[in-house]
């Protein structure tokens, strides 16, 4: 989120519309005036983010089969690009 909001400060905008109007992705406003404020999205939108989130909070980011190494380890046997060849220092190293 952070590095998000610096983007977009930064006036880095993804291109095309976001929605069927004609709205741009850079005409709203950067960080919490994008949620409030008289150019924020519609609260249909800031409803359709919630519940996007909600989703993958609830179905997707959880660790489904119990292989997880620690707390935030979501891969559930099917990503690894090379994590199990990395000893211990080195996968401690890049969690902190």
């Amino acid at each position: 989120a952070f590095l998000g909001n610096i983007i977009t400060r930064a006036g880095v905008h993804l291109p095309g519309n976001i929605d069927y109007a004609g709205n741009s992705f850079d005409s709203f406003p950067n960080g919490w005036a994008a949620i409030s404020g008289p150019d924020a999205i519609s609260g249909s939108g800031l409803g359709q983010i919630v519940a996007f989130v909600g989703f993958l909070e609830l179905f997707v980011m959880k660790d489904v089969t119990g292989e997880g190494e620690f707390v935030g380890d979501f891969r559930n046997g099917a990503l690894d690009f090379g994590w199990d060849k990395f000893d211990a220092e080195t996968k401690l190293s890049k969690r902190a």
